[in-house]
């Protein structure tokens, strides 16, 4: 058996609302490794955000979050995805306790998420999750595939900032997130004494193609391998007296990974329901207050509008310093 591991982010660009990189890591046959999973699974899993098909949608997240449709088509992916590692969350506090302890404590810290519960699912009909969760599980089953684990930090904002100002690089700040998961990857399933062969798959950080020195500052005194610098695919093997794994960072890793692509829609999904908090709470404050998404324009025309509602509030806790 192989254990395949997917990393992926959302929000690393907006200047409102949380950064999230998440990881969803399989276990499954060697010969697998290399296949295409959506095939492996077709009738099960989509890449498609269709409303009427039955199969379990896990894509990019980009295709899977289309704004009209709000977060139907991210919340049947993840939340049908989580049914494989036991009951479905009910409410947010409930979904990161399960993927990302901690991150609810720290979210007392900011008005506009403090005390807020959201109950899940949002949107779609847990009817119908539950469908596309058992569909999916019983082919993952059939052909030997199984959910080991979701993970995800949740970097709010002024955690964020203290991260920037630290490392006084946005792409370093990521890597510092993304690399917390790569460990816990590595620590948790790689072994030189026994099986599984482990491969660990980052979506590509930035136009970077190299990534030997960071890896060897993650892990002091590893053995690194290159095997691979190109535009397209960086890959290594890591080799420490315990474990050894091979780490890939490839561009469109949410298209040729399977487990990539659920950590994208992971950490969308998150990032998606901070958002909503967000924008609820200015809401309740800004008479006709228009929401947003948080991205650089539009997120300063949103700053503009609650200005007054915002006096006195800690910016370092609201804004993204870069």
């Amino acid at each position: 058996m192989a254990i395949l591991a997917g990393i992926d982010e959302a929000g690393f660009g907006p200047v409102l609302g949380p950064l999230v990189v998440s990881t969803a890591v399989l276990r499954l046959p060697d010969d697998a490794l290399d296949a295409n999973l959506w095939a492996t699974l077709a009738g099960s899993v989509t890449r498609r955000s269709l409303r009427k098909s039955p199969a379990l949608p896990l894509a990019d997240s980009k295709a899977m979050h289309v704004r009209r449709d709000g977060v139907i088509h991210l919340e049947r992916g993840v939340l049908g995805l989580l049914r494989q590692l036991g009951p479905m969350p009910r409410s947010l506090a409930e979904l990161l306790r399960r993927i990302a302890p901690g991150t609810r404590q720290r979210a007392e810290d900011y008005p506009w998420y403090a005390g807020a519960d959201p109950a899940l699912p949002r949107q779609a009909d847990p009817r119908d999750l539950a469908l596309r969760a058992n569909g999916a599980a019983e082919a993952m089953r059939t052909r030997g595939i199984e959910l080991e684990a979701v993970r995800a930090e949740v970097v709010l904002a002024g955690d964020y900032n203290r991260l920037v100002a630290a490392t006084r690089n946005k792409a370093a700040a990521l890597f510092g997130v993304t690399s917390r998961l790569l460990a816990y990857a590595f620590n948790t399933y790689a072994s030189r004494t026994r099986e599984p062969v482990v491969r660990i798959v980052a979506d590509r950080q930035g136009g970077r193609t190299r990534y030997r020195h960071l890896i060897q500052r993650m892990f002091e005194g590893a053995s690194i391998k290159v095997v691979a610098e190109s535009p397209d695919l960086s890959r290594y093997v890591v080799s420490t007296p315990a474990r050894t794994a091979e780490v890939q960072f490839r561009t469109k890793g949410e298209t040729a990974c399977l487990p990539v692509a659920a950590a994208s829609m992971v950490s969308k999904y998150v990032r998606e329901l901070f958002m909503e908090l967000l924008n609820a709470y200015w809401a309740g404050r800004v008479e006709g207050l228009k929401p947003t998404a948080g991205y650089y324009v539009d997120g300063r025309r949103f700053l503009k509008d609650i200005a007054a509602a915002a006096e006195g509030v800690d910016r370092s806790l609201l804004v993204r310093s870069r």
